[in-house]
């Protein structure tokens, strides 16, 4: 649908504007054309394998799966953590951390989970995330957070996906916390 670009746009504007941004986002791997994969790649510059096409599971071994992808969940907590644990004590003053996405795989990491909350409660951090729609069972954190009181949901169509950019920077910057 294109949140990440979106994301990607909001927070380079914010850039841009003074307000410190740090975070991270996801970004398909490609291969010939097709999806291989997700890597993580934070604001810094720093990158590594979320997610990568598998072969099918092996009965009894314990694996963090989602569909056809299995996830890296080292690799993905090694990036994100200390990204997320940076801004929660960046000291007094406004700033914007990226979160892109909390999802089914990101979900896995229990760290993570924890980091998400304490970076949401974070005094003078504004989280610019990305949430899935639920289809089937609802993720618990992504509900929890989808109904917290300082948190606006914008939905992102491919219809409007070009429009948001202006609502989206202007409610981060209006943001008092």
């Amino acid at each position: 649908v294109g949140k990440t670009t979106l994301i990607q746009k909001a927070s380079e504007v914010l850039k841009s504007s003074g307000v410190p941004v740090d975070g991270f986002y996801t970004e398909e791997v490609r291969q010939g054309g097709r999806r291989t994969g997700f890597d993580v790649v934070t604001l810094s510059g720093m990158r590594g394998p979320l997610s990568r096409v598998g072969p099918d599971p092996v009965p009894g071994k314990r694996e963090c799966r989602v569909g056809q992808y299995v996830v890296d969940v080292t690799s993905f907590e090694q990036l994100a953590l200390p990204v997320l644990r940076n801004v929660g004590s960046s000291g007094p003053g406004r700033r914007v951390c990226v979160i892109d996405e909390i999802g089914k795989m990101e979900l896995f990491s229990q760290p993570f989970i924890q980091a998400v909350r304490q970076t949401l409660s974070s005094p003078g951090t504004i989280v610019l995330g990305t949430i899935p729609i639920p289809k089937g069972k609802p993720l618990a954190l992504v509900e929890e957070i989808r109904s917290r009181p300082d948190v606006k949901v914008f939905s992102v169509t491919k219809e409007n996906r070009n429009l948001l950019l202006p609502d989206i920077v202007t409610w981060v910057q209006s943001s008092e916390k």
